[in-house]
């Protein structure tokens, strides 16, 4: 596969500053986007199987508030267990009622904590997530598109086993019609790098479609 072309963007996977003010950004937006939705909404499922809109935001306030050596210990005490590791922080970020979660995050805005992942993983969960809750809330929104670009970089080459999409986008040609991304080779498929970047964590089934035809 070839390596990820994005023309005329700069590097965010290197500039740290540059990755908190947009996260922060996107966390205050999605406050700014929820306010008004209704405490029955939050019960719809998310584009994140198996959990609720209001399950998505309790783990974005649980991951805010995550740091590496609390992930070092919440990993030992799970025995490893990701995925439970996941689900005890939702049950324990999840308030009695949405609109107490969404203080909750609206405090976990300007927070910089962060479990030991690369840097880009922050612009990934803060893009894939927004867009598990608004989706299905039929809620639209713009992100900075250079972004967007370097989350999907990393996520096109990161393995599916670290919660990449290498092995999604596997014998396929990424082309972004919102900026200057390519990425692989074989059969091309178009879209917003948003779309792109949802489709390479596993959100979008028509890449699967795509590579059989």
């Amino acid at each position: 596969m070839s390596a990820p072309l994005v023309a005329g963007l700069p590097d965010m996977t290197l500039k740290k500053s540059r990755v908190w003010s947009v996260v922060h950004a996107e966390r205050a937006a999605l406050v700014e986007d929820l306010r008004d939705v209704p405490d029955d909404a939050w019960s719809t499922p998310s584009l994140c199987r198996g959990w609720s809109v209001h399950d998505v935001v309790a783990h974005l306030v649980d991951t805010a508030k995550t740091s590496r050596l609390g992930f070092a210990r919440r990993m030992i005490a799970a025995g490893f267990d990701f995925d439970g590791d996941n689900e005890r922080g939702i049950a324990r970020e999840r308030g009695a009622t949405p609109g107490a979660t969404l203080a909750a995050l609206r405090a976990a805005v300007p927070l910089t904590l962060t479990p030991p992942a690369p840097r880009p993983t922050r612009l990934v969960e803060a893009f894939v997530h927004g867009e598990d809750i608004r989706r299905p809330l039929g809620i639209d929104a713009d992100y900075p598109v250079d972004a967007v670009a370097a989350a999907l970089a990393y996520q096109a080459r990161a393995s599916t086993a670290m919660g990449g999409g290498r092995d999604l986008v596997a014998g396929l040609r990424l082309v972004a019609t919102d900026c200057a991304f390519e990425f692989g080779a074989g059969a091309e498929v178009r879209g917003r790098a948003i779309d792109l970047l949802l489709a390479a964590s596993g959100r979008i089934g028509w890449l699967a479609r795509t590579r059989d035809r």
